[in-house]
């Protein structure tokens, strides 16, 4: 009897609740029955314990995403909330699509509101941020029950639930745009349907509520030199900091402070019409993101990671020296430092992450195998899918090693020569002219034709030590035995990976993505001075607009660690803009910033829309001069579209049936 009034009283509050939009969530999102009974009828319970408040924590931190999900969603779990931000951005795309690289479907224009891929949807992140919002919330209300718990203990939770609070915020931000902020306290299970509906905040305002959260996590988190080693993916006070610079600088860029041309002037909310999208520039705005990023950097726990100078260590080009000499900066010599194991040890694993002074904050899921993102960088002679294909615009992105522009010379598909090598990268006699002399960010990031792999790992000779050659006839090829394997372009990424990697017959190096770094704040913190007009200050921090010698030391300490000259004097607005951009995009590069960057600054239209291309890789592999011609790429995975709606993902439909104050992102 009592199991038969059970089975009744769910399906009436499963019922009640699919028709009022619990949470603006689907039923099949939120409401199986075991989920139901754990979030409701015990939460009396789980309150009593330390414990168990610690694992309705980690319950609640869960639908975050691994950020080091870059392209390629873990086998056999599809429906994990990963981030679309990598895959989706113009350095690249996929040789396939479907449940696991789904991001090229919003690059083809083949995502809508209600696309799903074998019963599920794409990048459903909507409904679990918001689950995570809810139970960071419901913790945060009822901490204080809990009586076995320390002092310090209690605020580290509750620091960690608004950290959560407000990076789970930031995440719909980041995707949707403006997005419903839901009150503090969490709703009800037997709220109605009016209570549930909520409109749909303006962009500022979800700003403001993910820095106030951000900014509650910096008041309860301990520092970095107190968390212990072992919490590694747990935040940081300094994290949240970081995650504020970020916001800050998105929410001051031009087209989110008024700077879209007036394409989302008629985008405004029902209930007071205000817009969702700025239409007034408030330069203030860049004065906080400056604040924001001299925070972190005041804290003096970070610096660039730098690794000494070796044997093998190449010797920098007379123009950094002299340009060092004139315009040092605080951290480093760069003449005391090998700048290619500098820039490699950030991301190859051969630097712990507590050692490594760089990294503010990182992906708790540490590669060590199939979902490291050298699964689908390396051939199939590897082991690997050999299904990421980088567009020669990245490749020409990076620098000479003087700093000057790369440009295609007459003479750039000649063969090197002889081996080069340097910092233990060997740079093969057979590599295109095109590919030497070059910055060393452009050898970490950038897999070419004929780039030398390692693998030292694997016990099979045959596969490692390889040098790729992704024409007709190479070892990296299209086969017809696997139709969809091949590399479309003749680039691809190997900034994640190590000597030692091999998917076939060896062992993936273990490492983590580190979603903040400060080569990220310093970038941030020159940007937004430069932009910035007159004097601004806050927190007892005190900034000036266009200061040269905080502008360029920031700018310089990243040119210097990648064995570029820095500036010797302030240029312009606009040329140092430039500058900046230019560094952003080969700096971070396949880490998933130009997605946002391109939209923060309204450059994404031109950028998605310029031709895709590539080398030939339909060349035969005695043709040398073929290969190495500039080609377009015009197969079914490499077209693109791009218009005003895709500044934006598209709202679920369900979450849209599910609350009627919700409207659709424009153009969707």
């Amino acid at each position: 009897m009592k199991t038969f009034i059970k089975e009744i009283y769910i399906k009436m509050r499963v019922l009640s609740i699919c028709i009022s939009g619990m949470l603006l969530y689907s039923c099949n999102d939120f409401l199986d029955v075991d989920d139901y009974f754990k979030n409701t009828q015990q939460f009396d319970s789980i309150f009593t314990r330390r414990d168990k408040v610690e694992q309705y924590l980690k319950e609640a931190a869960s639908y975050l995403p691994n950020e080091g999900n870059l392209w390629t969603n873990s086998p056999g779990t599809f429906d994990i909330v990963v981030l679309p931000f990598q895959g989706a951005s113009d350095e690249n795309f996929l040789s396939f699509t479907d449940a696991r690289h789904a991001s090229n479907l919003f690059l083809l224009d083949e995502l809508t509101p209600t696309t799903t891929i074998g019963g599920l949807q794409p990048y459903e992140n909507y409904s679990k941020c918001y689950i995570g919002i809810r139970k960071a919330s419901i913790i945060l209300q009822r901490i204080n029950e809990v009586q076995d718990i320390s002092d310090i203990d209690r605020r580290d939770f509750m620091g960690r639930c608004y950290f959560m609070r407000g990076y789970y915020y930031y995440l719909l931000l980041s995707q949707y745009g403006p997005v419903p902020v839901l009150p503090e306290k969490a709703f009800a299970v037997d709220a109605t349907a009016d209570v549930l509906s909520v409109e749909r905040s303006t962009y500022d305002e979800c700003v403001e509520q993910i820095c106030k959260d951000l900014e509650q996590a910096v008041t309860f988190l301990p520092s970095r030199t107190t968390r212990s080693s072992s919490d590694i993916g747990i935040p940081v006070r300094e994290a949240a900091m970081a995650a504020i610079s970020r916001v800050r600088l998105y929410a001051a860029s031009p087209w989110f402070n008024g700077g879209s041309g007036g394409l989302y002037s008629d985008w405004t909310r029902k209930s007071d019409g205000a817009h969702f999208i700025s239409q007034t520039k408030e330069n203030e705005k860049w004065g906080k993101a400056a604040v924001a990023a001299r925070r972190v950097m005041n804290t003096g726990l970070y610096e660039l990671h730098t690794a000494k100078k070796k044997p093998d260590t190449q010797a920098l080009p007379v123009a950094v020296t002299t340009a060092y000499a004139t315009r040092p900066v605080s951290q480093f010599d760069p003449s005391e430092i090998d700048t290619y194991r500098s820039f490699a040890e950030v991301f190859n694993g051969d630097v712990l992450l507590r050692l490594n002074d760089e990294i503010i904050y990182s992906s708790g899921d540490i590669w060590t195998g199939g979902n490291s993102p050298a699964g689908i960088a390396m051939s199939s002679a590897m082991g690997g899918m050999n299904g990421l294909n980088l567009t020669h615009d990245v490749a020409s992105a990076f620098y000479m090693a003087d700093g000057t522009p790369f440009t295609m010379q007459a003479d750039a598909a000649d063969e090197i020569g002889a081996d080069k090598t340097f910092s233990g990268y060997l740079l093969r006699s057979v590599a295109a002219k095109m590919y030497d002399n070059r910055e060393m960010r452009f050898y970490v990031t950038m897999g070419f034709q004929y780039c030398f792999w390692p693998g030292t790992s694997s016990t099979n000779n045959n596969v490692k030590n390889v040098t790729i050659d992704y024409s007709i006839g190479g070892n990296a090829g299209a086969n017809p035995l696997y139709p969809v394997d091949y590399n479309h372009t003749g680039y691809t990424c190997k900034k994640y990976v190590h000597p030692e990697d091999m998917i076939n017959n060896g062992s993936i190096k273990a490492k983590s993505f580190p979603i903040f770094r400060y080569a990220e704040t310093l970038l941030n913190y020159a940007e937004a001075l430069n932009e910035l007009d007159g004097n601004y200050s806050e927190n007892d921090i005190a900034v000036t607009g266009r200061d040269e010698n905080e502008i360029l030391n920031a700018f310089n300490q990243i040119r210097y660690r990648a064995g570029l000259p820095g500036l010797t004097a302030l240029p312009s607005r606009e040329e140092m803009r430039d500058l900046i951009k230019k560094e952003r995009r080969v700096e971070f590069a396949c880490e998933g910033r130009r997605y946002h960057d391109l939209r923060r600054w309204g450059d994404a239209y031109d950028a998605y829309n310029r031709p895709v291309t590539g080398m030939n890789i339909r060349a035969l592999n005695t043709d040398r001069m073929g290969f190495h011609t500039l080609t377009t790429i015009n197969d079914d995975k490499g077209r693109r579209f791009f218009d005003y709606k895709n500044y934006f993902w598209p709202i679920p439909k369900t979450a849209l049936n599910n609350n009627s104050n919700l409207v659709q992102n424009p153009g969707w």
